[in-house]
């Protein structure tokens, strides 16, 4: 029976952290809109802040802060241009082996919490182990494929 009350409780970890992850951020973006300063619609070179009374900014003296800025300088052609994925399939891999070595790691600690008693279900973590070594062989076989394309992957 002592399995059966911990799904609850599990669950409710889970839950609370569900509903942690989430109000913390919202409280932030509530915070800071409140607090920032708003521009006023009449003067939109005069920023003013609500919580401050009489806290004005006049901008009009600084023009530039509404142009965008590339590292300093001014920006020059289009933004709209076209780009190979190739610059970024480094990336792209590194993410996906990220979440297969996850599966990976969690995959192991299940087989060797399998395997931690005394005749604990050895061919079920062996099962188990030649899943995860499939999955991964599978992964390789498709950055090798990439890799022998040599990153001319076009979408």
């Amino acid at each position: 029976m002592s399995g059966l009350e911990s799904v609850p409780s599990a669950y409710l970890s889970i839950g609370f952290l569900t509903v942690v992850g989430i109000i913390m951020p919202l409280t932030n973006f509530i915070i800071t809109w409140l607090v920032r300063p708003k521009v006023d619609p009449a003067r939109p070179h005069v920023t003013r802040s609500y919580l401050l009374e009489g806290y004005e900014r006049d901008h009009s003296l600084y023009p530039r802060r509404l142009t965008t800025f590339e590292c300093g300088s001014e920006p020059v052609g289009e933004a709209m241009i076209q780009f190979h994925f190739q610059y970024y399939w480094y990336a792209i891999i590194f993410l996906v082996f990220d979440v297969a070595f996850m599966f990976l790691v969690l995959g192991g600690m299940v087989a060797s919490d399998a395997t931690a008693t005394v005749g604990g279900d050895v061919e079920g973590a062996k099962d188990a182990l030649l899943i995860l070594g499939a999955f991964f062989a599978t992964m390789s076989l498709g950055v090798w494929y990439v890799f022998r394309k040599r990153g001319r992957i076009y979408i």
